[in-house]
């Protein structure tokens, strides 16, 4: 039997304790504005920072799930970031690897913790420990590592059983 205080956060998990497993992802429908630009999951705004077509973008962060995740699939612009290390958001181009990059993302997180069900959810893993087994760890290779995965949903977690 899964040890219930390990929280393997996947947004594809499958089986009886699915939902559990999700409330957490990326893939999650948990809408936010990030300046301006509405937002229908944390995965459609990490998709959309694939390409510097504003138009694009902003209809890629419309979208959740495996719909987010398989914006580029087999796509130039899921090749030339990795190539190039350079993301975008709103035409403005961002080193993957800089502090610039690790700023927009505690950006990003500040205005999902705006989403109540969010919140919600952080609450609700309170005592698990977070792991996030599909994750990689390698900058070149995911716009988000498991590292700065968990360690920003760590810090939200914190954060809401504070404010409780």
């Amino acid at each position: 039997m899964e040890n219930q205080k390990v929280l393997d956060i996947k947004g594809t998990a499958e089986g009886e304790d699915k939902e559990e497993r999700q409330m957490l992802s990326n893939f999650k429908n948990y809408a936010f504005v990030l300046d301006g630009v509405p937002c229908a999951s944390m995965e459609g705004l990490l998709q959309s920072l694939k390409t510097k077509n504003i138009k694009l973008q902003k209809e890629i962060c419309l979208r959740s799930g495996m719909a987010a995740k398989r914006s580029f699939e087999k796509k130039w612009q899921n090749v030339r970031w990795k190539l190039t290390g350079i993301l975008y958001w709103q035409g403005k181009a961002m080193r993957r690897g800089s502090d610039e990059y690790q700023h927009f993302l505690d950006r990003a997180y500040d205005a999902l913790y705006t989403n109540g069900d969010f919140v919600k959810a952080l609450i609700r893993a309170k005592g698990r420990t977070l792991t996030h087994g599909v994750g990689k760890h390698d900058t070149r290779k995911t716009v988000l590592t498991e590292y700065e995965f968990l360690s920003r949903i760590e810090k939200y977690r914190e954060r809401a059983l504070r404010e409780l």
